[in-house]
């Protein structure tokens, strides 16, 4: 960059670097998903389509960015863990949650219709970014395990929301009235009863998507497993693969 006079500017700007020797996380949701999947007509609790182009995007930005060792998806929200040692644009927050959003946004459009080839695609999909480290194997465990019983809870209440919309004609008033403080057990009752057996569902609406890459031969992750919302998962890569786990 040519030096001038007004150089100075520079000493605004926000020192952003995470700390050195944890594990960066940056989590991407969507903006107002729940409007943009009315306007593209969602299937409704689960649309594969969706979850599928999600997961899609998420390989390619594993492909593009290699320091990223594992990528957690579900609904409009995605993970991406990248290594402790990382250096990638020198550990700095904004260049990191803007280089790795940009790319997902960017894939999940350019794919859009690949996995909706009926479905034009109408207004633009937005998703917001943050980062967050953690120091040890040990909390990032405890942070995938969130997101997956995050993952549970929250399709165990929708399968039962639109089951009663749908099956019982209620009105979304009444099913969450219906929902209201409702127990595991007493969804799985209510699914039973309206000839749907919660256990059998697809895993990925369950336990959510999973991907690993790295290309240190020796690299295990052993996550996915809180109480009651999922099985332990245990993944051993070899160099420059991709694997999905679910």
């Amino acid at each position: 960059m040519a030096k001038s006079r007004f150089e100075y500017v520079k000493q605004f700007e926000l020192d952003d670097a995470l700390l050195p020797g944890c594990w960066i996380v940056v989590r991407l949701d969507g903006k107002g998903f729940t409007k943009f999947s009315e306007r593209h007509r969602f299937r409704k609790p689960n649309d594969i389509r969706s979850l599928d182009l999600m997961n899609h995007a998420a390989k390619e930005v594993i492909n593009l960015f290699s320091d990223i060792r594992l990528a957690f998806g579900e609904s409009d929200e995605y993970s991406f863990v990248l290594h402790k040692g990382t250096t990638l644009y020198g550990r700095r927050s904004s260049k990191l949650i803007s280089i790795i959003v940009s790319a997902f946004t960017a894939l999940f459009v350019q794919s859009w219709s690949t996995f909706f080839p009926d479905q034009p695609l109408e207004t633009l999909p937005i998703f917001d970014a943050r980062t967050v480290c953690y120091p040890t194997d040990a909390v990032l465990r405890d942070y995938l395990s969130w997101r997956q019983a995050d993952t549970h809870i929250n399709n165990q209440y929708n399968t039962c929301f639109w089951t009663l919309i749908q099956q019982d004609g209620k009105t979304a008033a009444e099913a969450q009235k219906l929902l209201k403080g409702t127990t595991t057990g007493d969804k799985n009752e209510i699914l039973w009863q309206h000839n749907v057996n919660y256990q059998t569902l697809p895993e990925q609406f369950k336990k959510a998507s999973a991907y690993t890459f790295t290309h240190a031969p020796a690299f295990t992750c052993h996550f996915l497993c809180c109480p009651g919302a999922c099985v332990p998962c245990s993944v051993h890569m070899q160099q420059s693969e991709v694997t999905q786990c679910r």
